[in-house]
């Protein structure tokens, strides 16, 4: 496969925002008039492996439409941008799991073993989440060719918070864990090289390798667990992920559901 990305030992652009609504938000932006004469507010056009990194996030997204509040200057509000070349869009579980696992791989050096891939990308330390990871793809073009362009992916991690919301059912933080303070925009560059790092073992010798990973973090795997489905709960066995993103649950029978057919009940 042709190597039509930087390697990661190369400077990428890492930008640091003092504030937005939200990083995914600012690299859409930015994705939208990459074509219009430079602007004031962007030093850099976007490219493969753009980081943006805000110390406010007032607006944060998480899955399905929440809301991912943030402290300032507390915690890890990244966005990365990627040129998915030859990767079609009904394989975008192949960059979800790159990610996913990317971000175990950074929280396991500090927080242990018990760091887990929650599917379908949420990440856990025991039973309480320390970030989760938002991906939306932009498609298309200027002739609406239906290919993808770009893929946004936005990281939020716990980092120093220690309060927060009410609503908020099973928040953790690394210092929470640790009981140690960390430099945010460190640990986010860290975290930025750990995905290309992954990212090009992805594209340079396919899905096997992040697959594996995928599974060997997979939170709850082999053991029984509690589901909601529609106004209904069942329990079943958490099995695998299926290559296509699928989570596979033994119950009465063996079942694959799709992100969004099922919530856990934790």
């Amino acid at each position: 496969m042709p190597q039509d990305f930087p390697s990661p030992s190369e400077d990428m652009p890492f930008i640091e925002l003092q504030s937005v609504d939200s990083t995914n938000n600012y690299a859409r932006q930015q994705i939208k008039t990459a074509d219009l004469p430079e602007l004031p507010d962007r030093k850099l056009p976007p490219q493969h492996g753009t980081a943006y990194f805000a110390h406010e996030q007032v607006a944060g997204k998480g899955q399905r439409g929440k809301i991912w509040a943030s402290q300032k200057g507390a915690n890890i509000a990244l966005s990365i941008l990627v040129k998915p070349t030859g990767l079609p869009l009904e394989m975008q579980f192949q960059l979800s799991a790159c990610a996913a696992v990317s971000v175990q791989e950074f929280l396991a050096k500090y927080a242990g073993e018990e760091s887990k891939i929650k599917w379908p990308n949420d990440l856990y330390w025991q039973d309480r989440k320390a970030g989760g990871i938002l991906i939306e793809s932009v498609v298309g073009g200027k002739q609406g060719s239906g290919n993808w362009q770009w893929a946004i992916i936005g990281i939020g991690i716990n980092v120093n918070q220690t309060s927060f919301p009410t609503d908020l059912p099973n928040p953790v933080s690394l210092k929470q864990i640790t009981g140690k303070s960390f430099e945010p925009v460190l640990l986010a560059k860290e975290l930025h090289r750990i995905f290309l790092s992954n990212y090009q073992l992805l594209r340079l010798e396919g899905f096997d390798a992040i697959y594996n990973a995928y599974h060997t973090a997979l939170y709850k795997k082999g053991q029984r667990v509690r589901f909601k489905k529609g106004n209904g709960h069942f329990e079943g066995i958490v099995k695998k992920v299926t290559r296509q993103g699928r989570l596979v649950i033994q119950h009465a029978l063996e079942e694959e559901f799709d992100f969004g057919e099922i919530e856990w009940v934790i």
